[in-house]
């Protein structure tokens, strides 16, 4: 009796959202919970192809934006700024409200770096903007760092809003005597973006950027549109499709056939296109398809699911930040149970008062998201510019009161958790000193961090060191380019030995470093690979285990994913020639070393060296050295 009494609380609730003459379409919530759980599934771990709900989701918007919109338009009643009002109300304040949790979470459990990340990410969610952050910070979506992120998730709704900004105002241009070409120009821009979408090779750009986007939500838009300018054809006896295209797009969710992403996000379009489209003749309740989506349990889930949709990745990312390494069954239920709650009280104390105008007229929303966006922002840029410092942290060396060091504007090298690895900078010149060992490093930050590895051991007063920045990749093994590194031939022809050290995807294979000694006239015996270290997924947990008293010494991290294997390659492939560091660091169960003897993080985010790391791996690889330097 009281589920029935809160489902029709929610259909009560609902009701002043419908903003056309159509009928409300509950199979419409059945889909969006469809969508959701598969994200939270996916985001659990436990469905490798629920990242494609997000897809889902847009194909809706479109779909039921375009709608409402070409209705107001075909009656006249068209207005950019109550379409920008709807928006307004539908969005802001529910990211606004996830936002200040999750800077006063972060505030309390999140280590300086971390956090600095954060506040960066509400600044670029409260703009609509945090598609375009993840692109520059992390390009690849699927990386294990970005579960660690509580907002990684609202990259999508950058995605929506900047859709938002472009559609009205074509439809405001196209509006009165041109609105016969809103369908055409639809279809057009529709087809640019696929296009753009097919011919574009930079995958991060296509999974995070709306021009490659837009088709989605275009599409979903499109297929509204034909229903209401051709409804004189009987679409309703091909209704029976609509159960068949359920059932292609729980075959890609939950099947792998080792489709390209591309192809299944074109899949996943069309399918939920044309789902929402035979969907609409779906009105009896009896069929099939309308007694999966239309049920109580979906409708119920479809109504909350975009208060689901935000606090799933805030709950399950400072959840493996702070408390649990793994996430088992268990773990995972809890965690989905938590989510659930919130979002039934967010979507009750937050998003439908704000929808409500009889509740919160237009002045008190503007008032509201305008204090509450200006107020939230400034604290996120304050914390951002001090770089995340908020209290002293002596297992990183850092203390809140040195001003100095914690200045940060826009990433500046001096700011304070990248400084020490860019202060390896200082040696990127020629050989000085002709009576001590030469050593060249090649590589990038990892290289750097050889570099500080290096200066900091009890061997430097033994060796010249310098170093050469591998700016690109792409350049650096292109003998087309070789201009452009010409300032190393010399370096290369007078060092003694050679180390090159790069990341896991900047790895230099066997084959491609024989390449490099014909590029650069290198002497193949002079050269070692600086092998790859890894510190865990997360200083987090291991923060929160310190703080709790748990001895550090007896505390290890599982590697991210790959490593081991990519270490292992090429270690089979470069042989001797292989400084096999990770095997200096690990257990028996792969388990790596956090922290120094002495309680210090040895990376202060899991990749790059602190300089207590630095010393640390210094004396570990001392006699190591000596053998490569023959000292």
């Amino acid at each position: 009796m009281i589920y029935n009494d809160w489902c029709g609380i929610f259909l009560f609730y609902s009701k002043f959202y419908i903003m056309s003459s159509k009928p409300y379409r509950l199979d419409i919530d059945g889909i969006r919970a469809f969508s959701v759980l598969s994200v939270i599934l996916f985001h659990l771990g436990y469905l490798k192809n629920g990242y494609l709900g997000v897809d889902v989701f847009f194909v809706i918007s479109g779909f039921l934006i375009t709608g409402i919109v070409f209705d107001e338009v075909v009656n006249e009643k068209f207005s950019i700024l109550k379409f920008y009002e709807r928006r307004l109300r539908r969005i802001f304040p529910l990211v606004l409200f996830a936002t200040i949790i999750s800077l006063f979470i972060g505030y309390v459990v999140m280590l300086p770096d971390d956090f600095e990340n954060l506040c960066q990410s509400i600044i670029a969610s409260n703009f609509s903007a945090n598609n375009i952050l993840m692109y520059v910070t992390s390009s690849d979506y699927w990386a294990v760092k970005n579960d660690f992120k509580p907002l990684m998730h609202t990259w999508s709704l950058g995605v929506e809003e900047q859709f938002y900004i472009v559609f009205p105002f074509v439809i405001f241009c196209l509006s009165g005597k041109f609105k016969h070409l809103i369908f055409p120009v639809l279809i057009f821009l529709a087809l640019i973006s696929f296009f753009l979408f097919l011919i574009v090779s930079n995958s991060a750009a296509k999974f995070y950027f709306i021009q490659y986007r837009f088709f989605e939500l275009s599409f979903g838009g499109i297929l509204s549109m034909v229903l209401r300018k051709y409804s004189h054809i009987n679409f309703a006896k091909f209704k029976g499709l609509s159960f068949l295209f359920l059932i292609a797009i729980c075959i890609l969710l939950f099947s792998s056939f080792g489709i390209k992403n591309d192809l299944l996000v074109i899949l996943i379009t069309v399918f939920s296109s044309l789902l929402l489209f035979f969907g609409s003749f779906e009105s009896d309740g009896k069929s099939f398809y309308s007694l999966i989506l239309t049920n109580k349990v979906f409708v119920f889930l479809g109504k909350i699911s975009f208060s689901l949709y935000i606090w799933h990745q805030i709950s399950f990312a400072f959840s493996r930040y702070y408390i649990f390494e793994n996430f088992t069954p268990l773990i995972s239920f809890i965690l989905v149970a938590v989510t659930f709650f919130f979002s039934t009280l967010s979507y009750f104390l937050v998003e439908n008062p704000f929808r409500n105008r009889d509740k919160i007229t237009n002045r008190g929303l503007i008032l509201t998201v305008a204090s509450t966006f200006i107020v939230i922002n400034s604290f996120a840029f304050y914390f951002y510019t001090n770089g995340g410092v908020v209290r002293d942290v002596p297992q990183l060396g850092i203390l809140k009161d040195n001003k100095k060091v914690n200045a940060n504007l826009f990433g500046k090298r001096d700011n304070i958790h990248i400084s020490y690895n860019e202060n390896a900078n200082r040696f990127n010149s020629d050989f000085l000193e002709i009576s001590k060992k030469k050593v060249l490093v090649m590589g990038d930050s990892y290289g750097r961090d050889l570099i500080n590895i290096l200066s900091e051991s009890n061997l430097i007063s033994k060796l010249d060191l310098s170093y050469f920045g591998i700016v690109s990749r792409k350049i650096f093994l292109n003998p087309k380019l070789k201009e452009v590194n010409k300032n190393l031939i010399d370096r290369v022809k007078a060092a003694e030995i050679i180390f090159i050290a790069t990341d896991v995807l900047g790895a230099i294979s066997y084959n491609e470093f024989n390449s490099l000694c014909n590029y650069y006239s290198i002497d193949p015996k002079k050269v070692v690979y600086f092998g790859l270290k890894d510190f865990g997924n997360s200083n987090g947990i291991f923060y929160s285990r310190i703080k709790n008293g748990e001895d550090c010494n007896m505390l290890r991290g599982k590697l991210k994913l790959g490593v081991f294997d990519n270490n292992e390659k090429l270690k089979a492939e470069w042989g001797i020639k292989y400084m096999d560091v990770l095997s200096f660091l690990i257990d028996n169960n792969q388990r790596v070393t956090i922290f120094t003897p002495d309680c210090k993080f040895i990376s202060q985010d899991t990749m790059h060296l602190t300089r207590f790391g630095a010393i640390y791996l210094a004396a570990l690889l001392e006699d190591e050295f000596k053998k490569r330097f023959n000292l």
